[in-house]
């Protein structure tokens, strides 16, 4: 099964717990429509319930209280639980989650375990706990995750013109990392949409509301613990300081590229709003960064994924 944007491992801890940042990215992206049919049956079931009986709290009123407060962080959410279903202490967080790791180890599950290993089509590999198998089936390799999970929340923002590849590399790190994705074309109002689609450039002011949700996307990932991957023109200075506002830990990436290869791109695009004849426009306007990891757009699209890995501290194992 294909990494999920959006999704966080298993690993990825909330305050002093394994799994919950993950249980509560599955609840959001249902109700958003975007989670995987794939992943519906166990909504609420399985270790999502397992996580839910051990906080005391009813799966539903948590899902009721994360969908009604979207700006939550998922700190907040867990001091609910603790609120409703009894503070857990260091001592049974601890063996809560070395419970979880070892789901599927010489246990009553053992047999679930290999069944399902088959079923995936992961034989062979060096999977024991069912976080192995859910790491391995997403496209992660569960030893770098179990390294990687610990540190804090990593924010990537990636930079260019039309036509750089910045969609093709963000969503190729995320999914190779397991962390979020968003692009800036979705944090477009409606009237931004229609004014470029008919080839009419953006003023300052209609970027405004733009670039304020961006820095808000970021600022909630950072609270929530949540590793990210956003993608923006961010061709001018201030806007990268609007977009980066308080975040001195986001890196800034800058695919770069001959105008050439740029037009090339843009001419063989079709079904997108942003047209070729605006790309003069965007490398009129492009103030590079200074101290952004720029990377040359000529590169194979895996060779920058893999550059943008070693440079973050995520390298790909052997």
């Amino acid at each position: 099964m294909p990494s999920v944007p959006g999704l966080r491992s298993c690993y990825a801890l909330v305050g002093r717990l394994v799994y919950f940042g993950r249980m509560l990215d599955k609840l959001r992206l249902h109700a958003a429509g975007r989670l995987p049919a794939d992943y519906h049956a166990n909504l609420g079931r399985g270790f999502d319930a397992r996580a839910c009986g051990f906080l005391g709290v009813d799966y539903s009123a948590l899902k009721d209280e994360a969908l009604a407060h979207p700006s939550r962080d998922d700190t907040a959410l867990l001091a609910w639980c603790h609120q409703h279903g009894g503070p857990r202490t260091d001592a049974a967080c601890d063996q809560w989650n070395r419970f979880m790791l070892k789901i599927g180890w010489r246990d009553d599950r053992s047999a679930a375990l290999r069944q399902r290993i088959a079923e995936c089509g992961l034989d062979g590999l060096p999977i024991e706990t069912f976080f192995d198998l859910i790491e391995f089936d997403e496209g992660r390799n569960p030893v770098a995750t179990r390294a990687w999970e610990l540190r804090p929340a990593s924010l990537v923002v990636i930079m260019g013109v039309a036509g750089s590849g910045k969609t093709t590399i963000g969503e190729g790190l995320a999914r190779a990392l397991g962390w979020s994705f968003a692009d800036a074309d979705q944090f477009h109002p409606a009237a931004n949409v229609a004014k470029m689609s008919a080839g009419i450039p953006l003023t300052d002011e209609d970027r405004a509301p733009w670039l304020a949700a961006l820095h808000a996307h970021l600022v909630t990932c950072r609270a929530r613990g949540e590793s990210a991957v956003v993608t923006c023109s961010a061709l001018k200075q201030r806007y990268r300081d609007t977009i980066l506002a308080g975040l001195p830990e986001a890196t800034l990436v800058y695919l770069k590229g001959d105008p050439a290869l740029l037009h090339a791109r843009l001419q063989a695009r079709t079904h997108h709003f942003m047209k070729a004849s605006m790309l003069d426009s965007q490398l009129a306007a492009l103030e590079e960064p200074a101290g952004a990891v720029t990377l040359d757009i000529a590169a194979p699209p895996d060779a920058l994924v893999a550059s943008l890995r070693n440079t973050l501290g995520f390298p790909a194992k052997a």
